[in-house]
């Protein structure tokens, strides 16, 4: 899980080195639904195609599975538009539907027990892999004698090694300047006496730090302020990257920390399938619940926000912790989405190493063979999925890694912003000439968290979604599609734009492409122009 703004590093006696990834410049809510001819925002036209193309016409219900890490279902602007297994609603610790899950009202938790109890942190695939082969390879040099494919093991896992330790280092050091930083504002905050958001750059201005380390604070806070909409925001965002950089230590990356026990099945069965727990809320349900806005808040209540889809069922699979999801895991969640009748599954989730990439590729071919579109998102680390990959993903492979086949009904999404200009690929989005199909939204993104609130967030987490909501809405007006069909009509619909954008190269260069060279459809998803495609796909499908 990548933290989708940072804000800075705070070093003794330094200047700040990491700035805002991209700043919201004043754009609506809901830009993500609105036109571009209309609104003058690169959205996907969802505004304008319900009232035109779809007005009068009638739809049907489609479920759409958000596998993730838990979703409010009791948020004001989803409450109605969540799947509900009537077989088994009731709490009665009954498996009244016989189906294997116990009370699996309105999903299932592959990431609990049966007690109740959740894992909340997990490592990184990297860290597991590592303390898995890590007895294998103690002692082995470079000299030793070994076959071909165990040398192309062993340099794969010295290759594992230094990029687990550049990441640990990296850790180690924010942890430790944004925890510092933190601390000092805390201090200012107790002198100035006053409510964080009424904290103002006259309060610091009237301050007279003592010692060096806080006149840094301030400094840093001064200018901060601005570019995070006042003090109380700037708070929120410093906190979250102390949190974000200290799990990383005593979580993803620490390879004494294993959370696996929690849940209590045979993590080396892969076939194992009943396990976990009905709580598909879970201790973070900010990110899974963000989603299910995205794709069908409640269109109809006049509070809140406006999903793409209109009639569609949100069905909550929790598999992602604060940390790296686990294969196992989701290939259950794909099964358990594809045995209940979702028709769409979007997985805002990846991760740079698979652990049983067999087990989610069989998973994703029962997908395939039920007539489902899966969902991905690209990923957040501005690099080549073609060169890096981001898992899961589409592509089919072998024991030894070579690529066997292709899972025809997926697309892999990268994030696009408002604007023809610096911001129309975000600048954390992935991309990939034979691996990302489509963009979409994924900057701003203002939608549904826990508890009936609201926030602004930003990904490939956000563009997904987006996606994903436009697949419903294909799949619920003209239920005739199959999974395929709705994705070549995604694919062939696009908005496709001649404007330039730069992308981050492995060396740390940069250079200038269209999105026709780091994508497949090279455009941005458009819902207005689909629902087009759709009526005349249908048209000549009857003749």
């Amino acid at each position: 899980m990548n933290l989708k703004r940072l804000l800075y590093v705070f070093a003794i006696g330094l200047t700040p080195i990491l700035g805002y990834a991209q700043e919201n410049k004043s754009v609506p809510e809901n830009w993500f639904n609105l036109d571009y001819e209309k609104d003058g925002v690169l959205g996907i036209s969802t505004e304008r195609t319900y009232e035109s193309l779809l007005k009068g016409k009638k739809s049907t219900p489609v479920i759409v599975a958000v596998l993730d890490g838990g979703v409010d279902v009791n948020h004001e602007d989803l409450k109605n538009i969540v799947w509900i297994n009537l077989k088994d609603s009731i709490s009665n610790g009954v498996d009244n539907d016989k189906n294997g899950f116990i009370n699996d009202k309105y999903g299932w938790n592959f990431i609990g027990n049966a007690t109740g109890e959740n894992v909340h942190f997990d490592n990184l695939e990297l860290t597991r892999l590592i303390r898995k082969h890590a007895p294998k390879y103690d002692g082995v040099t470079a000299s030793t004698v070994m076959t071909d494919q165990e040398k192309r093991a062993y340099n794969a896992y010295l290759k594992m090694v230094d990029a687990y330790n550049e990441k640990l280092d990296e850790a180690k050091y924010g942890a430790l300047n944004y925890v510092a930083l933190k601390e000092n504002i805390d201090n200012l905050i107790k002198s100035i006496n006053k409510d964080k958001s009424a904290i103002t750059t006259a309060d610091l201005d009237s301050l007279n730090p003592p010692g060096n380390r806080q006149k840094i604070a301030i400094r840093i806070a001064k200018e901060e302020i601005e570019k995070a909409g006042g003090f109380e925001k700037f708070y929120d965002d410093l906190t979250e990257g102390a949190n974000y950089f200290g799990n990383q230590v005593a979580y993803h990356l620490n390879k004494e920390y294993d959370s696996r026990s929690i849940v209590g099945d045979n993590y080396d069965d892969a076939r194992e399938y009943h396990y976990g727990n009905s709580d598909v809320t879970g201790p973070d349900a900010l990110h899974g619940t963000h989603v299910a806005g995205i794709i069908a808040a409640d269109r109809k209540n006049n509070i809140g926000i406006k999903g793409v889809a209109n009639n569609v069922k949100i069905l909550s699979v929790r598999l992602v912790p604060d940390g790296d999801e686990r294969d196992k895991d989701v290939a259950n969640g794909i099964r358990y989405a594809v045995d209940n009748g979702a028709k769409v599954i979007n997985m805002s989730f990846g991760k740079g190493y698979a652990y049983n990439k067999n087990t989610v590729d069989e998973a994703v071919k029962y997908a395939m063979s039920k007539d489902v579109l899966l969902v991905h998102a690209a990923g957040n680390d501005s690099e080549d999925n073609d060169i890096s990959p981001n898992y899961p993903n589409k592509f089919y492979t072998d024991s030894l890694g070579a690529i066997t086949g292709v899972a025809d009904a997926w697309i892999t999404v990268g994030a696009t912003g408002p604007r023809k200009d610096d911001e129309l690929l975000a600048s954390f989005s992935n991309y990939g000439k034979a691996s990302v199909d489509v963009f979409a939204p994924g900057l701003y993104i203002n939608s549904t968290a826990p508890h009936s609130e609201y926030k602004e967030e930003q990904g490939t987490s956000m563009a997904a979604p987006v996606v994903a909501g436009l697949a419903g809405m294909l799949r619920s007006y003209y239920p005739q599609l199959s999974a395929l069909e709705t994705k070549d009509i995604i694919m062939n619909s696009v908005t496709k734009l001649d404007d330039s954008v730069r992308i981050k190269l492995e060396d740390g260069s940069y250079k200038t492409v269209k999105l026709a060279d780091i994508s497949i459809s090279g455009g941005i998803v458009n819902a207005y122009m689909a629902v087009q495609k759709a009526n005349e796909y249908l048209i000549k499908k009857k003749k």
